[in-house]
């Protein structure tokens, strides 16, 4: 016997994007190939990079709010979101939305540090240095003497993105990738792990990584597991009962 109850099955994950027109290519949350499995998008209109970057996110709470629950009727069993500057709405999202929610990859950086050896910390990654305020890193639990570098200084990558230009030059974005990595290197001896703040970062995950020697999060690594969590993967194990707790000998 199947249980119903809601509109579509096996697209477990509801990713809530900001209104864009930029490209995306495999790599970027948005560009739907990135994922190895299914997932649900619900664009936030109104909700422009510049607005939630650089403006205040919870302007746009409400909308934000009305799409999370379309994807939840729609049959999500847990939310995210396209922009780790939505750290802002964490709080709010989960208590709205009665779902697991994860809006931002800084939700890592706890995680990262646990898993560190003493003496190295997790150093951000951020599209926007100037605007990452205390009380984003706050919302997503990230202490705040965390050390924060930005591709502020790039030649294309923030611009372009928080410009949402119509046309990009992934090749010009990845040199900024790897000019930040440089700075990283150069300025944190103490440097165990890089978290990627923003979600368009991830195309360029693996040449960070490259540059640097050291192992990258990103939104694409916190997916990963926020989805096994809701779909477990199972594996043959001449279990008879499924039940928890019931298995043969």
């Amino acid at each position: 016997m199947q249980t119903g109850g809601k509109t579509v099955f096996g697209a477990s994950v509801g990713i809530l994007m900001l209104e864009t027109q930029f490209p995306r290519i495999p790599g970027d949350m948005g560009n739907a190939m990135t994922w190895p499995f299914p997932v649900q998008y619900r664009v936030v209109r109104g909700a422009s990079p510049e607005r939630i970057v650089r403006g205040d996110p919870c302007s746009r709470l409400d909308d934000f709010i009305d799409a999370g629950r379309e994807l939840v009727a729609m049959g999500c069993d847990g939310i995210t979101t396209n922009c780790g500057f939505l750290s802002l709405v964490q709080d709010d999202l989960r208590a709205a939305l009665g779902v697991p929610v994860a809006t931002s990859s800084l939700m890592q950086v706890p995680m990262v540090q646990a898993m560190l050896p003493p003496g190295q910390k997790p150093v951000i990654l951020t599209i926007s240095k100037a605007t990452l305020t205390p009380q984003h890193l706050s919302a997503a639990r990230v202490p705040l003497d965390t050390p924060i570098y930005g591709t502020d200084d790039g030649q294309v990558f923030t611009r372009d993105i928080l410009g949402d230009a119509s046309e990009i030059d992934f090749e010009a974005c990845r040199q900024d990738m790897l000019q930040a990595a440089d700075a990283i290197i150069a300025g944190e001896p103490q440097a165990g792990a890089i978290v990627l703040e923003c979600t368009n970062m991830v195309p360029f995950a693996a040449d960070i990584r490259r540059r640097t020697g050291l192992p990258v999060f990103s939104i694409y690594t916190m997916i990963q597991w926020f989805q096994a969590s809701l779909m477990p993967h199972r594996f043959p194990s001449g279990i008879d009962d499924p039940r928890p707790g019931h298995q043969t000998d």
